[in-house]
């Protein structure tokens, strides 16, 4: 089945040149089953090319989905205009009495600030309580998961020396565990973060499902919250972080080419992409495991929450 988004949304043509089914909301209305509700809070400054990301991931799953583009309330966007943002996307405050089945929060270039002083903190507290009450299953990633983990769970995260900069090998932890149905045992997985979570402060809540004793927890499961915590990025496309290493050397750090993405190691050479595949057995899973638990009824979303 098909994504149903907007018509006009730009990530639709290149979401129909890559073959990933999209529809629109009349051939939807045809279909005789209720599609999943799926909410994306975008909190990444480039949208556009975040919104293809997640995306081309969620439309190549087989069911019938409903795509729901959030943005903060309380946040103005320097790389996006008002006009795009308008067009395409809801504000949290505008979506906060809809149910959904799946929820996803995206990481935030903002991991050198402290999480009480980023400016949409308050509200972002109150879209994190809102979870627990209004969606079956959420998603959090990077900036997202560190962020939920303190505030569910009070995970500490501290500066690692070096940034961890590359597309590691990790190792699967929990092969049992519905999320990672049919991955291989040890993924090699983008990263892109200066900071790293506390082990300690895990609680027995949280199941490590992928891990790298070396580059940090990669991703844990949380049955309480009905949440899972994926603090890399296998949503990114080929160029992701070569484009943000190009980025780093423009504005002067001295940032050494991503580990493990350009052939011989050459930035030289296009990157290739190693990850693709298991991106997309992550979020197929991830679908089909909230189609198979989330309430037929919408409205009893959350309800034993």
């Amino acid at each position: 089945m098909p994504i149903r988004i907007p018509d006009n949304l730009p990530a639709r043509k290149t979401l129909e040149d890559e073959g990933v089914m999209v529809m629109g909301s009349t051939r939807a209305a045809r279909q005789d089953i209720r599609p999943l509700e799926i909410g994306l809070l975008n909190l990444m400054p480039n949208k556009e090319r975040t919104e293809t990301q997640f995306t081309r991931l969620i439309g190549a799953t087989p069911l019938q989905v409903d795509l729901t583009l959030v943005r903060v309330t309380e946040h103005q966007s320097k790389n996006t205009s008002e006009d795009y943002l308008k067009t395409f996307y809801e504000t949290w405050e505008e979506v906060r009495e809809k149910k959904f089945d799946g929820f996803i929060v995206t990481g935030a270039p903002i991991a050198h600030i402290p999480f009480e002083e980023v400016r949409y903190w308050p509200e972002m507290i109150e879209i994190m309580e809102w979870t627990k009450t209004n969606v079956h299953h959420t998603m959090f990633i990077c900036w997202g998961a560190q962020a939920a983990l303190h505030h569910f769970h009070g995970v500490r995260r501290y500066r690692m020396d070096h940034k961890a900069f590359g597309v590691f090998r990790h190792q699967v932890v929990n092969s049992r565990s519905p999320f990672l149905r049919g991955m291989s045992d040890s993924p090699m997985i983008p990263v892109s973060r200066y900071n790293d979570i506390d082990r300690a402060s895990l609680g027995e809540n949280l199941e490590i499902l992928i891990d790298n004793p070396e580059i940090g927890v990669c991703m844990l499961g949380d049955k309480v919250q009905r949440a899972v915590y994926f603090l890399n990025h296998l949503e990114y496309d080929n160029r992701s972080l070569a484009d943000e290493y190009e980025r780093d050397r423009t504005s002067g750090l001295d940032t050494p080419p991503p580990a493990n993405l350009f052939p011989n190691n050459d930035p030289a050479q296009e990157p290739e992409n190693r990850w693709r595949s298991h991106a997309h057995l992550l979020f197929q899973n991830w679908i089909n495991e909230i189609y198979q638990t989330t309430p037929y009824d919408l409205s009893e979303v959350g309800a034993a929450g």
